[in-house]
Formats: structure tokens, sequence, C-alpha cells
């Protein structure tokens, strides 16, 4: 049912205020448990007011996976310090990567006006929703189903590209459609590591920036890691046996730690499972490769000095974490706020402090 939507920014506080009553979301938590159905906006308002980020669909909207997170509202905190971070100003024109529900949609509709707007869903079966929302709440912004890492030529050039899900490499077709000056904004990472927002500042096709914070998104499906649980890749295999004394929680979310690692070890992902009850100072630290072909793991007893190692596959996986660790220590573990990447049609490398120290090329 159309309802009447008059959304406003207050003149003295600069506040942008949505009717977020109008959107419609499903959400979903755990292994694709259904928890609210459309229409319910308390709950909605609870997410948008108690500051919490919702799961809106698992598996892709596939019925018969294992309940992995494949879209989501992010808590309102997100989605406006990376407007913020974007430095969006009245009357700029943005790409969207990523609609969804639209909320985050509506807020730019409001501070740029809605011509200024263009977003698109990959998803087909997301679209139609994100776009009646919109539509609900009053704003007409250009809404599109697509692949958004290819931009929208026909409505380019933009002053700002943003996007909602993680990516791992930056299009070569999106530094075309930004105007010399402008920015593009995207949570950024490697399969190990993708808790950081990147900021890039375009000039003749050449972007550079700097990491920073720490967002949680959902992978840009074109470009996505970790998408297996561990049964998709170990088969009770016997692996190699070894040991270690570095204890796993050296690593597991560290973030400087694990972004190092990223750089150096590609492909690869963790996964840390506890013992349960009946142990609780044990814990199995999984390490997975996106090709499938290999796993290792360790095995922490705490109190322990030295823990016991299996690997598995055409890749040494421990073995290569390890050693990027170590490097991480031999160069003085900087964090995560002294690199940079600078990306062009050629390719995109991570250097640290300046943009002459190149220490990783990631694509």
């Amino acid at each position: 049912m159309m309802r009447d939507a008059q959304p406003r920014t207050d003149s003295e506080t600069g506040e942008v205020r949505v009717p977020i009553d109008l959107f419609d979301v499903d959400v979903h938590q755990g292994a694709g448990e259904l928890v609210l159905t459309c229409g319910e906006a308390r709950t909605l308002r609870d997410h948008l007011v108690g500051q919490l980020d919702i799961v809106t669909q698992v598996d892709d909207g596939a019925s018969d996976g294992h309940g992995i997170p494949t879209s989501s509202s992010s808590k309102p905190s997100v989605m406006l310090e990376m407007l913020a971070l974007s430095g969006l100003a009245p009357g700029e024109r943005v790409f969207e990567i990523g609609t969804a529900t639209g909320m985050n949609t509506a807020w730019m509709c409001e501070r740029l006006g809605a011509e200024n707007v263009t977003t698109m869903e990959y998803d087909e079966r997301l679209f139609p929703d994100g776009r009646r929302n919109l539509r609900l709440a009053g704003y007409g912004p250009t809404v599109l189903v697509g692949d958004g890492l290819k931009g929208s030529p026909e409505r380019a050039p933009f002053d700002v590209i943003l996007a909602t899900c993680a990516l791992k490499v930056v299009p070569e077709a999106l530094l075309r459609q930004v105007r010399d000056g402008g920015t593009i904004v995207a949570p950024f990472g490697t399969a190990f590591h993708s808790f950081s927002y990147l900021k890039l500042d375009v000039e003749d096709g050449r972007a550079r920036g700097r990491f920073t914070g720490d967002p949680d998104f959902m992978w840009a499906r074109q470009q996505r890691s970790r998408y297996a649980a561990v049964e998709d890749i170990y088969n009770g295999e016997d692996g190699t046996a070894g040991t270690t004394r570095v204890s796993p929680y050296e690593l597991w979310h560290q973030g400087d730690t694990e972004f190092w690692i990223g750089l150096h070890v590609p492909g690869v992902w963790a996964q840390l499972h506890q013992a349960g009850e009946d142990a609780p100072g044990e814990a199995t630290y999984w390490l997975l490769a996106d090709d499938r072909k290999s796993w290792a793991t360790v095995e922490f007893t705490e109190g322990g000095q030295e823990y016991a190692t299996e690997q598995y596959g055409p890749r040494r996986l421990w073995s290569e974490v390890a050693d990027a660790y170590r490097s991480w220590q031999d160069s003085g573990r900087p964090g995560r706020g002294e690199f940079g990447l600078t990306a062009t049609a050629h390719g995109g490398q991570v250097w640290l402090r300046e943009p002459t120290e190149v220490v990783a090329t990631l694509w």
C-alpha cells in the first residue's frame, strides 16, 4: 500500500530524517532462521535506534545452504560513518554499489537530492524490494539491477562511487567513471582480512588512498571469498602433522596481524572453533583455501607452549601463515592505518607509509 512520506532534513541541526517505518525487510539470524517478516517495523526501528546489524538474506536466497549471510543492513552508525568518509556534499552525484534494503540510498537521496543518486543491486531477488522501499518512502533515485562493479557509464561521471559491499579489487571501470578530484569509498580487504575502509582520491585514472576504520560488510559476490564451511573443504583426509609455538590467539581477530597476513597469503581465511563446555580451554584454528583444495589446523590447548598442526593439499597453509606472521613482526608490527593503496588500470599495490614503499601487489 502506498503511504504518503515526507522525508526531511532539519535545517538547524542538519539531521537526516528518513521515514523508517516505510521500509519492508526480511530479517534472518543464524542458520537461515526467519526472525522477522515484512512489515514489522518495530523491530526495524530497534535495528536503527539500537545500533544493530541485521541479516536480510542467507545463502544467496537458496533454501538448502549452510545459513551463510549474503546480504544485510548495517547498523546506522556504520552507514553514516561511510557517508562521512565519502565527504558527499549537496548536489554532488553518487553511484552506489549494492542497494539492498535501500536504507543507505535513502540517506544519500536526502542529502544530495534523489536526481543525483544512482544505485545498482546485483541480486535480482533483492532488487525489487529495495526499489519498492525507496518508492514507498518517497524517494526517486535511479535504481538499477546489474553488475555494479562495471559502474553505470551512461550516468557517469560521478563525484563519488560508494560500495556497500567489500571489494578485493578496484575495477578499472570504476576508475574511469569518477571525475578528476572525485572519490571512491569501499570496504576493502583480502580473504584473510576484509575489515577496513578504503578511501581513494581519483585523478587522471589513478586512485590513491589509505585504509581506516573497522567495518564488517558482505562481499561483493563477483569477488567473494570465505564462502564455504569446513565440511565443504575437509573430507576426513589425513594431513601432514607438525607442531608450532605460535598460538592461534596471536592471530585470531588481531586486525593488524590479519591485515598483513592477508596481503601475503592470498585466497586463504581462518575460522576458530571452540571445543565447547566439555573442554572450555581448547579450540581448533582452521585455515581454508578459496579453491577448496587445501586446509590446515592448529590445535590450541590453554596453558600449552606448543600446539599440534596438520596440513593438507597442494598448499601448506599454516606454513604460509606462520611465515607471514614472522615477516610482520620483523617489519616492526605495522598497524593498518600505516598502509595505503594505489589503483590504476594496470593493477593495485599496497604500500607502507609512503606510496614508494610497496609491500604487496594485490592484482
